[in-house]
């Protein structure tokens, strides 16, 4: 993971702070704090990340082209501009139906008493 400051009180594009690599995934740090992360991720057709529970809720939206997210082994399509709340301690994981790109936020608090 590559970490990136973004310029304060400045407009930035989202879906241009990360580039599509043949076969790979690309993740990039936008915020790392104690309280929770937020990353922008891009996927080329096919990658995946493997199965894997979180104890936090995890947001996703996608910025750019289509995925698979499973949750409980059910698959749900998202697409640009689509959204999805991952539940905490639920097994999930995410495949690349054809290239895009997404933000990831995990936000923490409330979670006090939870380790990593």
């Amino acid at each position: 993971m590559k970490n990136i400051e973004l310029e304060k009180s400045a407009n930035h594009r989202l879906v241009d702070m990360v580039e599509y690599e043949p076969g790979s995934v690309v993740t990039k740090v936008i915020l790392r704090k104690k309280t929770g992360t937020i990353t922008i991720s891009s996927f080329d057709t096919g990658e995946t990340l493997p199965i894997r529970a979180s104890p936090f809720d995890h947001m996703i939206q996608i910025l750019d082209g289509e995925a698979e997210i499973s949750i409980d082994e059910k698959p749900i399509n998202l697409c640009t501009g689509q959204v999805i709340v991952i539940p905490a301690h639920i097994w999930n994981s995410i495949k690349a139906k054809q290239q895009f790109k997404m933000l990831s936020i995990i936000i923490k608090s409330g979670y006090e008493d939870v380790s990593l």
